[in-house]
């Protein structure tokens, strides 16, 4: 009970007073236990407006970061759907209840942790794979709709050229410098080209594998 009102309180009180409005979002939100992502340790933070760490380099993502970019992502029952570095599989989990079949990509070393995190959360129609999160997973591309489940410096070209005709990434850009914050970023795929969106502030933190390799500068 103390949970259910918590997913409650996060529904009203971060999501409708921050432009979520999409009552399909909002219905998968309100009903994903988001503390199972989490060990009993840590599960009284699982509905702060804050990022909270799940495992070295993987995040739950702000509730209202994550609801915002689904919402702009325009999920449709009809999409097939790709979750890069989907961590816990808490966002997987959110799309599987608005989508047709979500591909949930991890590392190879990470993919116990994600497949234990759907089995808590519940998550039908989700399949989980590993492999080099920076490249997507082209075996069953084109996608619909992809989330890159937390910061990026830039999207991978590969990961853009995955998109169907139609179709929609949302994540976050950023620097990767402490205190810069980032912006939420949509990307559309029209007429074989793909263009950005800039949609709001968010500080979600960068994903180490999509930091850009610095170059040496005389």
């Amino acid at each position: 009970m103390v949970f259910a009102r918590a997913r409650l309180n996060m529904v009203e009180g971060q999501l409708r007073p921050n432009g979520v409005s999409d009552p399909r979002v909002l219905a998968a939100m309100l009903a994903l236990p988001r503390e199972a992502c989490l060990p009993a340790a840590q599960r009284a933070r699982a509905y702060v407006d804050a990022d909270v760490a799940v495992a070295p380099g993987r995040w739950l993502i702000e509730p209202m970061v994550l609801a915002r970019l689904v919402q702009a992502a325009e999920p449709r029952t009809s999409d097939r759907a790709l979750v890069i570095a989907a961590g816990a599989g808490y966002g997987a989990a959110v799309l599987a209840r608005l989508v047709g079949a979500v591909v949930a990509l991890e590392a190879p070393d990470r993919l116990p942790f994600l497949r234990a995190g759907l089995a808590a959360l519940g998550a039908n129609g989700v399949a989980a794979v590993a492999g080099p999160v920076v490249d997507g997973w082209p075996a069953e591309q084109p996608y619909d709709l992809v989330l890159i489940d937390g910061g990026v410096e830039e999207v991978p070209e590969p990961v853009l050229a995955q998109l169907a005709e139609g179709g929609r990434l949302v994540t976050v850009e950023t620097s990767g410098r402490s205190g810069i914050l980032g912006r939420a970023v949509r990307w559309l795929r029209a007429g074989g080209v793909a263009t950005r969106l800039e949609l709001f502030d968010a500080g979600t933190p960068l994903l180490p594998e999509f930091r850009r390799p610095r170059r040496f500068v005389f």
